[in-house]
């Protein structure tokens, strides 16, 4: 059986960020400007971009991390109680 780390929020999020991206260059592009002036533009907004998705990777890091610590403890709580219940129903 198959594991999939994503979630249908992260697919969502992903989505939608693609979509906002898509939008941007449609209304840099479609603005009345001179060459040089659209890619500054352009330049400028893959950089915003940029910067943006490796604060969502970062971000997503971060709660993947934490997600996992908390699981790790939460197995150990389970182990150490099944552990405790079988030695109290062996006497």
């Amino acid at each position: 059986m198959s594991e999939s780390r994503t979630s249908p929020y992260s697919t969502t999020l992903l989505t939608f960020l693609a979509g906002a991206a898509v939008g941007a260059v449609v209304v840099a592009l479609t603005t009345p400007k001179t060459g040089p002036e659209l890619r500054g533009n352009l330049k400028d907004l893959s950089l915003r971009a940029k910067r943006r998705a490796s604060e969502l990777a970062d971000d997503a890091n971060d709660t993947w991390d934490d997600l996992k610590g908390r699981t790790t403890l939460a197995a150990a709580d389970l182990k150490r109680g099944v552990t405790d219940a079988a030695n109290d129903l062996r006497g």
